[in-house]
C-alpha cells in the first residue's frame, strides 16, 4: 500500500511540475537584408507592391510640401533593379499610393491623383478643402475599391467612394494621421505621428481603439497575415505588432541615419521594402524566424 501512495505522489508531483513548465515563447522575428538600390532615386516615400513583378516608388525630389513638380515615380524589379526611373513625372511631393483596377491613386500634396498604369498619364485629381494647409499623406484602398487618405498636418482622413470625394473623418483625436490600412470591410488602422502609436477605427461608428504604442513617428503600415502587421517608422524603426497588440522591434536605423519611411510587404516572398528617404534607396529585408 505505502508503494502505490508513494507512486501515485510521485505521478501527482510530476504532473504539477509539468504545469509550472512555461509555455515556449514564440521565436523573435528577425529581418536579413537581401538587396538595396543604388542610390538614384531621389527621397523615395513609399513603395507599393503591383502583385507581379514591380515595385512602385514615390520620389518625393525636393521639400515634402513643395509645390515644384519635380516628384515623380519610378518601376523597380523585385531584385532591386531600377528599370524605370522616371516612369511618371510632374508630381508635387508624392507619396502614399493605392492600386486598383489598373489606376494608380497617389497624394500629392493637396489632391489627389489618378494615374493609368497602362500609360502612366494623370487622369483625374481630387482636391483636399483647404488646398493651403491640407498635406495629404498615405492611401489605402478596401476590397470594394473605397479610398481612404490622410491629411496629416489638418487632422482629415478623406474617403472616396463611388467617385464621392469626402472628409469622412475629423479631429484632433487622429493626432496627424499618416499611415493607413483597410482591414476588411469595418476597420481602418491608422498611425498617429503625434503619439507613435497603432489605432483601429471601426468604420460604421468611427470609435477608435488603440492597438499599440511607443513607436514615435508611425509611418507605413502593412499586414504580415493572420491579424499581425509591419508599422514603420519614420526615424528609422521598424515593428511587428501581433493581433493582440504585442509589439517588437525588427529594425533600428537610428544611429545610422537612415529613415523608414511608407514600407510596404510581399507575403509570398515574405520580403519587406524599406524606403530610406534621404539615404535615396530602397532596402529589401526577408522576414524569418
Amino acid at each position: 500500500m505505502k508503494n502505490i501512495v508513494s507512486c501515485l505522489l510521485i505521478v501527482l508531483l510530476g504532473i504539477g511540475a509539468t504545469a509550472l513548465i512555461p509555455a515556449t515563447a514564440p521565436k523573435p522575428r528577425k529581418l536579413v537584408k537581401v538587396w538595396e538600390t543604388d542610390t538614384t532615386l531621389r527621397v523615395p516615400e513609399s513603395v507599393l507592391y503591383d502583385g507581379q513583378n514591380t515595385l512602385y516608388v514615390t520620389n518625393i525630389d525636393g521639400k515634402s510640401d513643395a509645390l515644384d513638380g519635380t516628384g515623380f515615380i519610378s518601376k523597380v524589379s523585385l531584385d532591386g533593379k531600377i528599370e524605370n526611373l522616371r516612369w511618371t513625372s510632374g508630381l508635387n511631393a508624392p507619396k502614399g499610393m493605392g492600386l486598383y483596377r489598373n489606376r494608380l491613386y497617389v497624394t500629392d500634396v493637396y489632391r489627389l491623383v489618378v494615374i493609368n498604369t497602362e500609360t502612366g498619364q494623370a487622369e483625374k485629381t481630387y482636391d483636399a478643402v483647404d488646398q493651403k494647409t491640407a498635406f495629404l499623406n498615405d492611401v489605402t484602398i478596401a476590397k470594394d475599391g473605397t479610398i481612404y487618405v490622410s491629411d496629416s498636418r489638418s487632422d482629415k482622413i478623406y474617403r472616396l467612394k463611388e467617385d464621392k470625394w469626402e472628409v469622412w473623418m475629423e479631429g484632433e483625436q487622429l493626432n496627424k494621421p499618416n499611415g493607413v490600412l483597410a482591414v476588411g470591410k469595418d476597420k481602418l488602422l491608422i498611425g498617429c505621428t503625434k503619439t507613435g502609436a497603432l489605432r483601429a477605427v471601426d468604420i460604421n461608428t468611427k470609435t477608435m481603439t488603440t492597438m499599440a504604442e511607443g513607436m514615435d513617428r508611425t509611418d507605413g503600415i502593412v499586414s504580415e497575415g493572420k491579424g499581425n502587421y509591419l508599422v514603420s517608422d519614420w526615424t528609422g524603426q521598424v515593428f511587428h505588432v501581433d493581433a493582440k497588440g504585442a509589439k517588437q522591434q525588427l529594425l533600428d536605423t537610428r544611429k545610422e541615419g537612415i529613415n523608414a519611411a511608407d514600407i510596404d510587404y510581399i507575403p509570398g516572398r515574405r520580403l519587406l521594402i524599406v524606403p530610406t528617404f534621404m539615404k535615396n534607396k530602397l532596402v529589401a529585408y526577408e522576414l524569418s524566424r
